[in-house]
């Protein structure tokens, strides 16, 4: 029996807000990127955003929230933007990045270099050093070329400018072994302070990670800017659930980095009134940062070092959105259901033996998701809940397993084949269990990415 290959399981439907892929620069920031020769390669590897600057040529503090990683060999630049946060109340004025050393497992000397860039990025744009943020990228136990880093950013800071091919440029010096930049952007109806609709209110994304990437939080960074006005502490509510429903859902190798960082600032530049906790404004806001968090996390994906094929997940019929989102991340992060994704292998035993192994995430990410943090600490790690009885199993559209029905089908799999060789594979499950529903990205494991890796020093 061949049978129906059209609707076995449709993709889940979304409520986020359609993204561009392009970098639109919401207003109060200027950026820009340059070539300094950490790179050996000669690319752009460093990055600046910082805000405008008043009437007096005092910069304006945009406001923060950011999720770092939670490795015990967080980088010196991870910690040392922590610390800023924490001195500032959530506030800063100017972001560098460097590409092509991590300065993570560096030591003392590593947390003095990284000091030393604060202060040469306040230097020379007028800031407080408490108001930098810093990121760092590349390979592991290297101390940054201060000789090199200095002159750059003296060099660099004139020349930010609040325009798109700005915040273009600052993309393209995020990158390292990248293939492209990564970038999306939306925009959402916030009123005014009379009360009118301002239709200009953008969230715009830009992010850097192809490889060494997996949950907590995977191994990425990521700018995104709003031109909306919010407080911290509510930038914090809207960033914590967004990060931890993408890129908490995104793999690609099952190793997390030391360097992990997506930071969110608010510029208020786009002249709508604060937006307020608890209200639709906040509500629609929240959907926005998601939107673009979920485009990044997919491009990302796409891009895996030595990918062919992006690999989405979708999960429903789930005891919750919790369970389901952990099954979904255990098939993306399979090394088999990967292997098998390259091979165009229709293999649904894989999926289904990644599935029965999904545990939940830790009790950070249950509780960023909206748990409360009692039931995070208790389900935290556990096995997800699936019956084998109940579950549904479709691979590029192709219904393969049906539990209800006996298990096993007889499909075509000549078809499935083919259809797997589109750049994008779905694989969905119903759990049968209840109404959760989620879902992960990752992509296929390839002989290149055997050779990127092995040579990554030498």
């Amino acid at each position: 029996m061949t049978l129906a290959t059209s609707n076995a399981l449709p993709a889940l439907p979304t409520a986020l807000p359609p993204t561009e892929r392009r970098a639109t620069m919401p207003a109060g920031f200027r950026a820009g990127g340059a070539a300094i020769g950490i790179k050996a390669s000669g690319r752009p590897d460093l990055a600046m955003i910082a805000t405008l600057t008043d009437e007096a040529g005092q910069p304006i503090p945009a406001a923060v929230a950011a999720v770092f990683t939670p490795n015990s060999f967080a980088a010196a630049p991870v910690r040392l933007s922590q610390a800023h946060l924490a001195a500032s109340g959530g506030w800063a004025e100017a972001i560098v990045s460097t590409s092509g050393s991590a300065n993570a497992a560096t030591g003392a000397a590593g947390d003095a270099d990284q000091v030393e860039v604060a202060e040469m990025l306040a230097a020379a744009l007028g800031v407080a050093v408490e108001r930098t943020l810093l990121l760092s990228t590349g390979v592991i136990g290297t101390r940054l070329p201060l000789d090199r880093v200095g002159p750059g950013i003296t060099a660099l800071a004139p020349s930010l400018a609040a325009t798109d091919a700005g915040l273009a440029a600052a993309a393209e010096a995020l990158r390292t072994t990248d293939s492209r930049t990564k970038a999306a952007t939306t925009t959402l109806t916030l009123p005014d302070i009379d009360g009118l609709a301002v239709r200009s209110t953008r969230v715009t994304g830009i992010a850097k990670g192809v490889g060494m990437i997996h949950p907590r939080m995977a191994t990425m960074l990521a700018v995104l800017l709003t031109d909306a006005s919010v407080e911290p502490p509510l930038l914090r509510e809207l960033l914590r659930p967004a990060a931890a429903r993408t890129w908490n859902q995104l793999s690609v190798d099952g190793d997390t980095s030391t360097n992990d960082t997506v930071v969110l600032l608010a510029s208020g530049a786009a002249g709508g009134a604060p937006v307020q906790a608890g209200t639709a404004q906040a509500r629609e806001l929240g959907l926005a940062i998601e939107a673009v968090a979920r485009d990044l996390a997919r491009q990302q994906a796409a891009d895996g070092e030595g990918a062919t094929t992006l690999i989405t997940c979708q999960v429903s019929g789930a005891l919750d959105d919790a369970e389901a989102r952990a099954v979904a991340r255990a098939v993306v992060s399979s090394s088999l259901v990967k292997a098998a994704a390259h091979g165009r292998d229709p293999n649904w035993g894989r999926v289904a033996g990644a599935a029965g192994n999904a545990r939940l995430a830790d009790s950070a990410v249950l509780e960023a998701a909206g748990l409360s943090r009692d039931e995070a600490e208790t389900r935290g790690g556990r096995a997800a809940t699936i019956d084998p009885a109940r579950l549904r199993i479709a691979i590029a559209n192709h219904l393969v397993f049906d539990g209800p029905n006996g298990g096993p089908l007889v499909f075509d799999r000549s078809a499935a084949r083919v259809a797997m060789e589109a750049p994008e594979v779905l694989i969905r499950l119903d759990l049968g269990l209840g109404d959760g529903a989620g879902e992960a990205f990752g992509c296929d494991l390839t002989e290149a990415y055997v050779v990127e890796n092995s040579e990554y020093t030498t």
